[in-house]
Order: structure tokens, then sequence, then C-alpha cells
């Protein structure tokens, strides 16, 4: 017998600002391999004595304190102490060299807790811009890249720091290495990173493509990026990732003399909010909209676009101020 009972419509439930914790339940879910563990014992009161005892021979003797942590973050790991493996301790008289062996050495443990070594890449990634010099800047960096590669859990990580890479070399001038290097990630395929951070990422790929006249391949990433997302906001940031898609758009259409498309291109951008806010811009587009809708070849999709442009109130006042200018004498 089917059940006809009406729905009952419920408002959404605010729960509030998410905690560390729920964050790395998030990431055992998404991130996981499919397998649960079951921590074995609570070791947080001996992780509390041991990372007091870490702080004090600190002020003396760094690489001490690291080599006492060993013992109880294997009690931790094996013990399957999520909890108390992804903590840290902060140093007041940092060693750089000794915090990237430390990193390479933790990722190569045996039985990994993935949400340790995703925490310890994050907390490593925030410490980039403390690092006194270019040089271990970009060492960490390395190190960082060298740990997460092919790790799903830290894909996003491994991302931006690639980005950060990417971007000096191309300050060096090293376009293709820059380029080559961008373009091998699938970061379509990362479920944990934001659409906003995803399409940036695809349009830095489409822009690299199109330095290296690869019109084809700029083609391809094009069609991985939804245009509905621009439409789900009009925030300045998502309208300048438009605004940069379409004149990338442009420039491939350009180079394939599709002229109809470009027209189109055109008028994306004048409805911009953006653009429709100055003047200049938006009738400089609206002119190259018309502009390439008539060098298109006449098909019955261009003449339909000619006329839904034609009755565009703007359209007619531009062309009014063009009169204007065209039948004012000059002084």
């Amino acid at each position: 017998m089917a059940d006809k009972r009406e729905p009952i419509k419920v408002d959404p439930v605010d729960v509030g600002d998410t905690t560390e914790l729920d964050n790395l339940a998030h990431l055992a879910a998404h991130g996981g391999d499919g397998r649960l563990f079951k921590m074995e014992q609570d070791y947080t009161k001996q992780v509390d004595e041991a990372l007091l005892k870490a702080r004090d021979l600190a002020q003396k003797d760094v690489v001490a304190a690291v080599e006492s942590l060993n013992n109880i973050e294997k009690l931790t790991r094996l013990g399957a102490d999520m909890k108390s493996n992804t903590r840290k301790t902060l140093l007041r008289r940092p060693k750089w060299d000794l915090l990237m062996e430390t990193i390479m050495t933790l990722s190569k443990k045996r039985l990994l807790i993935k949400m340790a070594i995703a925490k310890m890449v994050r907390d490593a990634v925030a410490m980039i811009e403390k690092m006194p010099t270019e040089e271990l800047k970009m060492k960490l960096i390395e190190t960082l890249r060298t740990v997460t590669a092919g790790k799903i859990y830290v894909e996003v990580e491994r991302a931006r720091l690639t980005s950060m890479v990417v971007k000096k070399l191309e300050a060096e001038g090293k376009l293709d290495k820059a380029a080559k290097m961008l373009l091998e990630l699938q970061v379509e395929t990362y479920g944990s990173m934001e659409m906003k951070e995803k399409v940036l990422y695809l349009l830095e790929q489409m822009r690299y493509s199109l330095v290296r006249n690869d019109y084809a391949r700029a083609t391809i990433i094009s069609k991985k990026i939804n245009i509905k997302f621009f439409n789900k906001s009009d925030t300045e940031d998502v309208q300048d990732l438009k605004l940069k898609y379409y004149e990338l758009m442009i420039r491939i259409g350009l180079h394939d003399g599709n002229y109809l498309d470009v027209c189109r291109h055109h008028r994306e951008i004048y409805e911009t909010k953006k653009i429709k806010e100055d003047s200049v811009k938006a009738t400089s587009h609206l002119r190259s909209a018309v502009v390439y809708c008539l060098l298109a070849p006449h098909t019955n999709e261009q003449w339909d676009l000619l006329n839904r442009i034609a009755i565009q109130r703007e359209l007619e006042t531009m062309v009014h101020k063009n009169l204007e200018l065209a039948v004012t004498p000059r002084a």
C-alpha cells in the first residue's frame, strides 16, 4: 500500500562552528581508505607529560626535545589514538632543517594515521611564510610536495604548494616548466577543494596553455568549468573569475575564427554587474559583441543573436551617443 502522507518541510538546523575534531572526522570519512581503526588506549595523560618535558628540554637542546617525543608518538600511532597522535608542540627556538627532517621521518612511519599526517602538513604549510630566507622557504615547500605526493587526503595542500612553486618559476621566466607542473594537477577531481578555488586553478591552467599556444588543451580545460557557477553569486571575487574566464575564451574564439562565440563571450562580460557599473567598459564590450556578430557567417543562429542584440535599449543609447559625436562640429 502506497504511503499517502505529505512530506513535512523542515527548516535547516544551525550546527554552529566546526571543531578540529569535526574536521578530522570529515577527513576520516572522505580521505580514508575505508578502514576503521579502534583506539586501543587513550594516551592523553602521557602525551601531556611528554609535551611539558619536551618544552623544558627545548630550552637547552631542541634536537633532544624532538627525540624525546619519538616514543610517545609511536605509542599513540600504534595504539590508534588519533586525537593524541595529532597533537603538536611549538618550540621557541625553531630549527628549520630539523623541522623538515622530522616531517620526512614521520611521513615514512609504519601504520600512519592519515589524519595526523594531514594535520602535520597543514600546520607546516602555515609556517612557510615564517621561513627566514627564500631558500629555506622553497626547501620546505619541496619537502611538503614530496610528503604529499600520491596522497589523496592532502591533495588540496599539494595543489597550493605546487602553485607556490609555479609562481616562482614564472617570475624566473621558466614558463614552460611552470606550465608543465601546473597542468599535472587534476583539480577537477578534488572533492575536498572548494569550487571557487577549483575554478581559479582551472583558469590558471587555461592561461598557461595559451602561453604555450596550446589552444586545444585550453579548450579542453575550459569544458571542465561549469559556467553556472558564475551565476550563483555576484560577489566581486566570483565576478573577477567570470571575467577572467570569458577573456580567455575570447582569445580561444579569435584563434579559432569562431566570431559568434566571441560575440557571446563579450555579451557575458557586458552582463556582468561589475562591468555594467562602468559605462565605458560596458559600451566597449557591447560594441565588440555587435562587431563580432556581424563578422560571423550568416546563419539562422547568427541572425537570431543579431536581432536579440538589436532590441537592447543600451545599444540604442550607444548609437545615439555616437551619432551626436559624429555631427558635433569640431572647434
